[in-house]
């Protein structure tokens, strides 16, 4: 007689991008063990889980389930260790269940329904109809280590005006001064609206953040690049190998500053890390088309 699945309750109330990663620890949790775990999942950013065929719904209160608070310790080793973000949350559900989690591919696990796919992108519904980058010139309050210069991010959008069409996004109530010359989407979009505003976008500036995450998860359209271009300006907080994925350009400042000489600088990079991204060429690296366009601010 075949055992029954073990039912887990997967807990996290962590942001968006870290879920982006624990979609993936799922995802490879049942590639590995197909048919021996049934999951259900309590998270922020519900939405990133729709249509994701490893996810089941049941009574967590039951004695049958085995309840985890999801967490990624492999951060305090960041510094030395050579493992990306997407080993985190795996690494951890391996510990916890006693069994092997290989890792399948290098991005998250992001699914779209059929129908969305087929819908015209909020940026159409503006009435522009072409191509289009997001850009997220700003971010939230509680690592400032991660903000750029906005100026510098308007000259990005004014030397490719006419060549590509940015579009800005962020929330609302997060720090996103409005730039010129850009399709407006700040505080427009959910969760699920930027999944699918991913989906149809052909590249993506932004620093560390969901974004970049994202730009890995989701699927590019047909007829598209496999992999979604995105220029992540990082600066010095993190160390480059946790965050930057094999296909982004993943601008940073790791062993050129005291600050971030051993990896990254977390919290007192505050500023240092944030204003000397100017000194450096970390403006844009873009492929536009089938030409790659280099751009510095102080060129």
């Amino acid at each position: 007689m075949l055992d029954s699945p073990q039912r887990l309750f997967l807990k996290c109330h962590l942001s968006p991008g870290d879920i982006v990663m624990l979609t993936a620890a799922v995802r490879d949790l049942h590639r590995a063990h197909p048919g021996k775990f049934v999951t259900a999942i309590e998270t922020v950013a519900r939405e990133l889980w729709d249509h994701n065929p490893h996810i089941s719904a049941f009574d967590a209160a039951t004695a049958s389930v085995r309840t985890i608070e999801m967490h990624y310790p492999l951060i305090n080793q960041s510094n030395s260790a050579p493992y990306h973000f997407i080993h985190g949350f795996a690494q951890y559900l391996e510990q916890q269940l006693d069994i092997r989690i290989p890792l399948t591919e290098f991005r998250g696990d992001i699914h779209l329904a059929a129908i969305e796919k087929s819908w015209m992108s909020q940026v159409e519904e503006t009435g522009f109809r072409g191509p289009f980058w997001i850009m997220m010139a700003g971010g939230k309050f509680d690592f400032t280590a991660k903000w750029w210069n906005p100026s510098f991010y308007q000259e990005v959008v004014d030397h490719f005006r006419g060549r590509i069409q940015f579009v800005q996004c962020g929330e609302a109530q997060h720090w996103h001064p409005p730039l010129t010359g850009v399709i407006n989407l700040i505080g427009k979009t959910n969760v699920r609206q930027f999944v699918r505003l991913m989906y149809h976008a052909d590249g993506v500036v932004c620093p560390v953040t969901f974004a970049m995450h994202l730009a890995a998860a989701v699927e590019t359209k047909p007829g598209r690049p496999k992999n979604r271009a995105a220029v992540v300006i990082a600066g010095g907080r993190e160390p480059s190998h946790w965050e930057a994925y094999p296909h982004h350009q993943y601008l940073h400042t790791n062993g050129a500053l005291r600050c971030c000489d051993q990896g990254g600088a977390g919290k007192v990079a505050v500023n240092r890390s944030a204003t000397t991204t100017r000194k450096i060429k970390t403006c844009a690296r873009i492929r536009c088309g089938s030409i790659l366009i280099c751009r510095s601010p102080n060129a």
